[in-house]
C-alpha cells in the first residue's frame, strides 16, 4: 500500500491576468474609490486592497468606508481630543495649551508663560590672592549682567505676546467696528464703555446662578449691578462666533455683552400673551414703531450693518414703552462700497425677506421688509403664523396683502385700532406705509430713513 503524505496548502488568489496598469484600460478592471492596487507578484494578475483609513470590500461599488479612528483608543495617539476626517484624523489641544496634542509627538503644553527660571551661581571663594580672585570676580558680574538681561528680554517678549493676544482677540471679537462705532459718535464715552472682567464679576457676584435670567444656544443672560448702581444685563458667550463680532466687542477669549436692562418684556408679549395689555392705542403703535425705524435707520446709516432679524420678539420695551432693538446675533456689517452682501439665509420664518430668501443678497432693504411685518402685527394684533386662515394667507403678510386688495381691511384691523381717535384716515395711511415695506420688489421699498420720516409725520399730524 503506498505511503500517503499529509503537506500543508495554502490558498492564493488574484484577479485577472494582467498587472494594475494593464488593467486599468480593461472593463473588467475592479479597482474603486477610497482602495489601491497592488500587483499579485507571485504570477499574473493583480489585488485590491482597502486605502489607509477606510475598511470594507475594495472589489465592491463604496465598499471602502471610512474608519472613524476617534471612536477606537487604539487606532488614534490623539491625547486630549480627536477630530475625524475621511482617511484619517487629527488630534486638537485644549484652550490655553500648544502643539499637535499627539502621544509621541510634541502632545499639549501649557501655552501661558511658563515660570522664570532662575539660574542661582554659587562661587566658591579659594583661599587664595590677586589674579585668579580678581578673575573670579570679573565672571560673578557677568553672570549677574546676563541674568538681568534676560529677565529683561523676557519681560519683553511677555509684554509683547500679551498685547499681540489682546489685539488677536480685539479683533476676532469686533474691535474694527468698535473703533468705527466711537469714531462716528460725538460722545463715546456716553455711547460705549469697555468693562474689564473684574467689574463684570463684580456686577454679578461672580457670574452667580441665580442672577441668570436666560440661556440659549450661544450664551447666558445674567442680571446686574453696577458700581453706580445702574441694572444691567450681561450676556456670556458659550462659543466665539464670527457672526457676533458686531454684538461681542472685547479683549477677552470669552466675550461678554453688557446692555441696558429692559424690564417690561418684548413687544411680542405685548401684543400675543395673555396677561399682557394686547390692545395698545394707535398713538403707542406709532411711537414704538417710530423708535424702532429711528434705530433701524442709524444702524443702516451710521454704522452699515444689517440687523438681518427685525421681528416683535427682539423688541423690547421700557415701562413708558420706550422701543428698544435688540439681538444682533446673527447681523451682518456692509462695506460702504458695497450694497448688499452674499451670505447663507438666517432669520425668523415669516419675517425674512422673499428676495433674500430667494438670492441670498442680503440688503437694508431686507430689514425693511421685517419692519413692515412687525407693523402689520402692531396694526392687526395678529401672529405671524396661524392655521386659522386659509392655506394661501397663513403667513401675516400674505394675509394683509390679499385683505387690502379684496378692500377688507376693517376685518384684519385690531379692534383698539378701529376705533381709535385718530381716525380711519390714520390708520389707513399706517396700512400703505406698511404695504410698501412689504413690496416684493426690493428696490421698490422706502429705506428706513424714509419709513421713519413717514410715521413721525402721521404722529405729528395728530399731536
Amino acid at each position: 500500500m503506498p505511503k500517503v503524505e499529509l503537506l500543508p496548502v495554502v490558498l492564493d488568489w488574484a484577479v485577472g491576468d494582467t498587472d494594475c496598469d494593464k488593467s486599468q484600460d480593461t472593463q473588467n478592471y475592479l479597482y474603486q474609490e477610497n482602495s489601491v492596487c497592488h500587483d499579485f507578484g507571485n504570477g499574473p494578475g493583480y489585488r485590491c486592497k482597502s486605502s489607509k483609513g477606510y475598511q470594507g470590500n475594495p472589489c465592491l461599488l463604496n465598499g471602502c468606508q471610512d474608519i472613524n479612528e476617534c471612536e477606537d483608543p487604539t487606532l488614534n495617539n490623539c491625547t486630549h481630543s480627536c477630530n475625524n476626517t475621511l482617511g484619517s484624523y487629527t488630534c486638537h489641544c485644549p484652550k490655553g495649551f500648544n502643539g499637535d496634542g499627539r502621544e509621541g509627538g510634541k502632545g499639549c503644553t501649557s501655552g501661558q508663560d511658563k515660570s522664570q527660571e532662575v539660574i542661582v551661581v554659587i562661587a566658591r571663594t579659594w583661599p587664595i590672592e590677586g589674579e585668579y580672585t580678581a578673575r573670579c570676580t570679573g565672571i560673578i558680574k557677568v553672570l549677574a549682567v546676563l541674568a538681568v538681561m534676560v529677565s529683561v528680554v523676557y519681560w519683553g517678549f511677555k509684554q509683547r505676546n500679551d498685547i499681540k493676544r489682546r489685539e488677536r482677540c480685539f479683533k476676532q471679537n469686533g474691535g474694527v467696528i468698535l473703533r468705527k462705532l466711537l469714531c462716528q459718535c460725538e460722545e463715546p464715552d456716553q455711547f460705549l464703555k469697555i468693562f474689564t472682567e473684574k467689574e463684570l464679576k463684580k456686577a454679578t457676584n461672580n457670574f452667580k446662578q441665580t442672577n441668570v435670567i436666560g440661556q440659549g444656544g450661544y450664551g447666558t443672560v445674567h442680571t446686574g449691578t453696577l458700581a453706580d448702581g445702574t441694572m444691567v444685563a450681561i450676556k456670556k458667550s458659550k462659543v466665539i462666533d464670527q457672526n457676533q463680532m458686531e454684538q461681542f466687542v472685547n479683549e477677552t477669549p470669552i466675550p461678554f455683552l453688557v446692555s441696558e436692562l429692559i424690564p417690561n418684556k418684548t413687544l411680542f408679549h405685548h401684543i400675543h400673551e395673555q396677561g399682557y395689555p394686547s390692545a395698545m392705542p394707535l398713538d403707542v403703535q406709532l411711537k414704538i414703531a417710530t423708535e424702532i425705524a429711528e434705530a433701524l435707520a442709524h444702524m443702516h446709516a451710521a454704522t452699515q450693518i444689517i440687523h438681518r432679524d427685525v421681528k416683535s420678539a427682539n423688541i423690547l420695551l421700557s415701562d413708558d414703552y420706550t422701543a428698544k432693538v435688540s439681538d444682533f446675533g446673527i447681523s451682518r456689517f456692509v462695506p460702504l462700497d458695497k450694497t448688499h452682501i452674499s451670505t447663507l439665509v438666517k432669520g425668523t420664518f415669516g419675517y425674512i425677506d422673499p428676495v433674500y430668501f430667494r438670492s441670498g443678497n442680503l440688503t437694508e432693504k431686507s430689514d425693511v421688509y421685517s419692519f413692515g411685518v412687525v407693523l402689520v402685527e402692531l396694526l392687526t394684533g395678529e401672529k405671524v403664523h396661524s392655521l386659522d386662515r386659509p392655506e394661501k394667507e397663513r403667513g401675516l403678510a400674505a394675509y394683509f396683502i390679499s385683505s387690502l386688495e379684496e378692500n377688507r381691511l376693517l376685518e384684519v384691523l385690531d379692534d383698539q385700532v378701529k376705533k381709535d381717535g385718530y381716525g380711519w384716515r390714520t390708520a389707513q395711511r399706517s396700512c400703505e406705509l406698511a404695504e410698501s415695506c412689504l413690496e416684493l420688489d426690493g428696490d421698490k421699498r422706502p429705506t428706513m430713513k424714509e419709513v421713519k420720516d413717514k410715521i413721525q409725520e402721521l404722529r405729528n399730524y395728530f399731536i
